[in-house]
């Protein structure tokens, strides 16, 4: 039997699901299919529409069971996105595309505290910010806010800089292509800087589809797996950056001063334990690819609907206020590192690849 606290969890967790259903299906609408928007991106959009007009006519108590979707589902959702990659994936691609992430998520970070101690932005936006550019978008976003412990709407307005600018680049790159500014990169360079530099995987599957739509090139299998080698990345970003943030000082909303402790983002760790079983899995059945292995279909649509239950409910907590108090400088400092992710990787590809 339920008790009425219970109760009011599980409300607010229906209502979370019933958005990320409607998500879904938004999402296979041809006109949002045609903008590479995931669930993911259609589901935040729900939520802030939510939180700007019914967030006050529904009961307080139902608040727990959306943040219950934002934090716990969270993390069970980062360790699924596991089962999407696989060792020979990263083997396959080899050493140069394994370089130019490496340096391009350093790059991005670094740079975006850098120009947010110019902007001066707090040292949460920037961080969320540069690391939803840096690797893998509101994946990212989502992964990293369990270590940075923002607000909600902090991380709200880092996944709408990563939608903005990299929906930007997905059109942008296959313009450069067809105009012939990137013709002095051969096909595997576009597609390692293609998957090195857009900041969310289905803005690499988009741009890569329509630069290569029968993969006879190879630019779109090759930019995709360029792109899950940035998505590896995540686990030891984390963990380096909650070694960093440990024995900061923050001021909580009463105006106490407390210490930050080390936060192991543990659910890292379980990402890149499912990665190595995904492997084993891979080997043992044979599958020539990761969509190949058994149920892996299911579970990726199991992981994309609990990802779309998280970004819902940060939406949910997220008003135009909140926006408005933030001001225009986390885009400011976006649009820097999509300047940096545009120019600077074309140039490292060039060089080093």
């Amino acid at each position: 039997m339920f008790s009425e606290k219970q109760g009011n969890v599980l409300h607010g967790i229906l209502l979370i699901v019933l958005f990320s259903f409607s998500a879904f299906y938004i999402a296979e609408i041809q006109f949002i299919k045609n903008l590479s928007l995931s669930p993911l991106i259609v589901g935040i959009i729900l939520g802030m529409l939510y939180a700007n007009s019914l967030r006050n006519r529904l009961p307080e108590t139902w608040v727990p069971g959306i943040k219950f979707c934002s934090k716990q589902i969270l993390r069970a959702g980062i360790v699924l996105y596991g089962f999407r990659l696989t060792l020979t994936d990263v083997a396959a691609v080899g050493l140069p595309a394994i370089v130019v992430d490496s340096i391009i998520v350093c790059g991005t970070i670094f740079l975006g505290i850098f120009l947010g101690k110019l902007l001066k932005i707090d040292q949460d936006t920037a961080l969320i910010t540069s690391t939803g550019s840096a690797i893998c978008g509101a994946a990212a976003v989502l992964g990293a806010e369990p270590v940075i412990k923002c607000e909600g709407h902090k991380t709200a307005i880092a996944v709408s800089t990563v939608v903005i600018f990299g929906t930007i680049a997905m059109f942008l790159y296959p313009i450069m292509y067809r105009s012939g500014l990137l013709s002095s990169l051969s096909d595997t360079q576009v597609a390692i800087y293609t998957g090195s530099t857009l900041h969310e995987v289905a803005h690499v599957a988009g741009a890569g589809n329509a630069m290569d739509p029968t993969d006879t090139l190879g630019i779109a299998g090759t930019a995709t797996i360029t792109k899950m080698i940035r998505v590896m990345l995540l686990a030891p970003v984390l963990v380096i950056m909650s070694f960093a943030l440990a024995g900061r000082k923050k001021v909580s909303a009463d105006g106490t001063v407390a210490k930050s402790k080390i936060t192991i983002p543990w659910f890292a760790f379980g990402f890149i334990g499912i990665i190595c079983l995904n492997s084993l899995l891979q080997y043992l059945f044979g599958a020539p690819t990761v969509k190949d292995i058994p149920l892996n279909g299911a579970i990726e649509y199991i992981d994309t609907f609990m990802l779309t239950m998280a970004m819902t409910a940060l939406g949910a907590e997220t008003s135009i206020d909140k926006f408005k108090q933030a001001g225009a400088k986390p885009f400011i400092l976006a649009f820097g590192l999509f300047i940096w992710l545009v120019g600077g990787g074309y140039l490292l590809v060039k060089w080093l690849v």
